[in-house]
């Protein structure tokens, strides 16, 4: 059964939980304070699901790859941030290890949708 909302991606559900923790991890007060990465991270976060979702609405697949090519390119940006989190002091290892974890898991699922769509594409 094809999806028919973007919602029902696990690729935006796994998103979501990312951007979720994110957002908890720079309440904390010391991080809350550091204005630029902050925002960075957040933003960061947001686009990926926000770019699965404007992709997956966009209707084509074509534009729905290229969409994906950015959301992807916004884990890496979320990792890399989550390493100045953890090189300041803002978060501890085991949560640097989980959020990374979880970041990776996220640009692997939207690699797999990648790869998927560009198998469609090049059948049709």
């Amino acid at each position: 059964m094809p999806i028919s909302r973007f919602e029902d991606l696990i690729a935006w559900q796994k998103a979501r939980g990312l951007t979720k923790n994110i957002c908890l991890l720079t309440a904390t007060e010391r991080f809350s304070r550091d204005f630029g990465l902050r925002d960075q991270i957040q933003r960061a976060a947001v686009s990926i699901m926000s770019n699965i979702a404007e992709g997956f609405e966009r209707g084509g697949k074509a534009e729905f790859h290229q969409y994906l090519v950015v959301a992807k390119a916004s884990c890496a940006e979320v990792r890399s941030d989550l390493y100045v989190a953890l090189d300041t002091g803002y978060i501890l290892s085991d949560q640097f290890e989980k959020t990374r974890a979880q970041a990776e898991e996220v640009g692997r699922i939207i690699g797999g949708l990648r790869a998927s769509l560009k198998k469609v594409r090049s059948a049709e």
